[in-house]
């Protein structure tokens, strides 16, 4: 700021100069009084007095000066001529010459005139002492006669800025705005205080008036390039980029009310049951509503990284930036922020161009190796109306899912590859008409195409998941890092969307198991999927743990008993009276029970033979899965 005042300070008092030197307007009331002075003297030497002038505003600065010499020499005490010869000298270099007959000038007559062009004199000599001194002289000056004249004013405004009087330059230039708010001089000592007040816009407007009553453009740019077009550029980058950041930031607020929205219609629309369900369109305008709020939402998040990108340059270069106008530069805090910025910067970029080999989970499951439970799928398809499974994958844990493979057209056909996830842990003791139920279930999820889409939703919590892991890998999971709270904040917003999509699949799936199979068998199994992933993780941790400590191999983990029946059962019980939360991609099970209850189902025999039944050789892929989970130890 102080750089743009100083360079603005040596524009003025060129421009000055400049103006000085064009011809001025002269007043001839005052010049018929000056001159019946002189004709009261001598009346042979106003034509001569007369043409002096004439030159002088020309510029014609020889010729006045042998004019006005003859009328000096003939009319010694005839101040007038006396202060114009002055001013002449001074524009003809002769500056001590210029100051001594301003001098006589006002030792005959102390007027306005005389005194204004004696503090002329001082300001154009090379004497810094004196300017004090010419600013003394224009004060007294404008308070005389004559001494409210715009140039005398202007001239003031000038004397006291270059003793950086700028209150008193202040006052001056208010009296101009009173008396002569029209004219140029008011025009640009207005914009030159504006600068002074830091009111860039405001000067810029100031000088463009002032160009409108004549002030050169040469001048105008000259003014405008001392560094007050940098400073509106300044305040137009700050405001625009913070009005985008402020609308973007509006964007993200709207996608968490929206989402909050979705959830409350969508919970009432359940609790009241007036939920569509019909199999044209299941979920009715809520389902296609999340679609489309997850897609927004998705690409809304790569739509914002440039504005972090520019928030992460903006904030590390404003700090670096009021460092130095605190006049010290801590090196080693800079260093830290800008090596900061820039692996914020890189991870960024990393995690979009960053792909993940992602590969199914467990292995394929032969039709050999259960040729009925492959014909149990099909049973269940033909049920429904709807394709068959084609491929079933088994891991050794106690997952349960489905998932469809293939282009995105031929998703959008229903033409994917249908995969089911088994996970052996949970197929232990599961009752066939029960696993029938649970079943139906995932196939309501193929038939409401919930698997066909989800690319976006995938994508984006993808990249936000390597994007913070690069942060906390490199250690920018810190309160300074703008970065690492977007991404706080985004996955919390969407999550909050993309799960309340996922609670809403879950209840019309749940709905159409309970209508295929009853509801009493799809909450049996539910039920048994949640009590085997507490079983198994208990009885499993404590044979691993035990195998580890002796060092021996680890017994087959699907045929484990104990003594936590009580703990079993306990757990079992909270975690199906839990309460759902914003947090859960799926209902708490004691909600989704209590939204199939009273579904009306056509009678289906109950079938209490096992699905590990249905393998050719249940011990031998146990053993098999068993050594999966032991190589996993041993490799960690």
């Amino acid at each position: 700021m102080k750089k743009v005042k100083l360079s603005l300070l040596i524009i003025i008092m060129m421009i000055c100069v400049q103006l000085q030197a064009q011809a001025p307007t002269r007043n001839r009331q005052k010049e018929e009084k000056i001159e019946k002075q002189l004709e009261a003297i001598d009346p042979s030497l106003v034509e001569t007095f007369k043409k002096g002038t004439i030159a002088m505003d020309e510029q014609k600065y020889k010729l006045a000066d042998s004019l006005y010499s003859i009328v000096y020499a003939k009319a010694p005490n005839f101040d007038p001529v006396i202060r114009r010869h002055g001013s002449l000298q001074l524009s003809l270099g002769n500056t001590q010459e210029g100051i001594n007959l301003c001098k006589k000038a006002v030792e005959i007559n102390r007027s306005a005139y005389n005194l204004s062009s004696l503090a002329e004199g001082y300001m154009i000599s090379k004497d810094s002492t004196k300017l004090y001194e010419a600013q003394q002289l224009f004060l007294e000056a404008v308070k005389l006669p004559g001494g409210d004249d715009v140039e005398i004013l202007a001239e003031s405004v000038q004397a006291s800025l270059r003793v950086n009087d700028i209150t008193t330059a202040k006052g001056i230039v208010e009296k101009l705005k009173g008396k002569y708010p029209n004219e140029m001089f008011t025009h640009y000592y207005s914009a030159v205080m504006l600068t002074y007040g830091e009111q860039w816009k405001e000067a810029k407007k100031e000088i463009l008036k002032a160009q409108e009553k004549g002030l050169p453009q040469e001048d105008v740019d000259q003014f405008l390039n001392s560094g007050i077009n940098d400073e509106i550029f300044k305040i137009n980058a700050v405001f625009y980029f913070g009005f985008f950041v402020a609308v973007w930031a509006f964007g993200l607020l709207l996608l968490f009310l929206i989402g909050k929205l979705f959830s409350n219609v969508t919970l009432k629309a359940i609790e009241s049951d007036q939920l569509e369900t019909s199999s044209v369109k299941p979920g009715g305008w809520l389902r296609s509503g999340y679609k489309t709020l997850i897609n927004i939402g998705g690409y809304y998040y790569y739509i914002s990284l440039p504005v972090i990108f520019v928030l992460i340059i903006g904030l590390t270069g404003g700090i670096i930036y009021l460092f130095l106008l605190a006049g010290t530069i801590p090196i080693k805090l800079v260093a830290i922020l800008v090596i900061g910025a820039l692996i914020t910067i890189y991870n960024m970029i990393r995690s979009l161009l960053l792909k993940v080999d992602y590969s199914d989970p467990g292995r394929e499951l032969k039709k050999e190796e259960a040729p009925k439970l492959f014909s149990l799928t099909d049973e269940v398809a033909q049920i429904m109306g709807t394709r068959p499974i084609e491929e079933i994958r088994i891991t050794p844990l106690t997952d349960l899912a489905v998932y469809e493979k293939g282009t995105k057209r031929e998703k959008i056909n229903d033409e994917g590859k249908r995969i089911l996830i088994l996970g052996t842990a949970v197929l232990k003791n599961f009752k066939k008409g029960d696993f029938k139920a649970v079943l139906a279930h995932e196939y309501g999820h193929f038939t409401h195409r919930d698997t066909a889409g989800g690319e976006v939703a995938f994508r984006v919590q993808n990249d936000i998941t390597k994007y913070f892991i690069a942060l906390y890998n490199a250690q920018q999971n810190t309160i300074w890092n703008v970065a690492f709270h977007f991404l706080r904040l985004y996955n919390f917003i969407f999550q909050n969307i993309s799960h309340g999509a996922s609670r809403l699949q879950e209840v019309l799936a749940d709905r159409v198991a309970a209508e295929t199979f009853g509801t009493p068998a799809f909450v049996n199994g539910l039920t048994h999927v949640i009590k085997r992933q507490i079983e198994f993780g208990k009885y499993a941790d404590v044979e691993i743990e035990e195998a580890l400590e002796l060092k021996r191999p680890i017994n087959n983990l699907y045929e484990l008993k104990g003594n936590q029946d009580a703990t079993i059962e306990e757990e079992l019980s909270k975690a199906l009276n839990s309460k759902t939360t914003e947090d859960d991609t799926h209902p708490s099970p004691a909600d989704r029970f209590r939204y199939i209850d009273g579904i009306k189902t056509a009678n289906i025999l109950e079938d209490d033979s096992l699905v590990s039944d249905l393998f050719e050789d249940w011990n031998a892929l146990t053993e098999e899965m068993t050594k999966i989970i032991e190589a996993r130890i041993e490799r960690n």
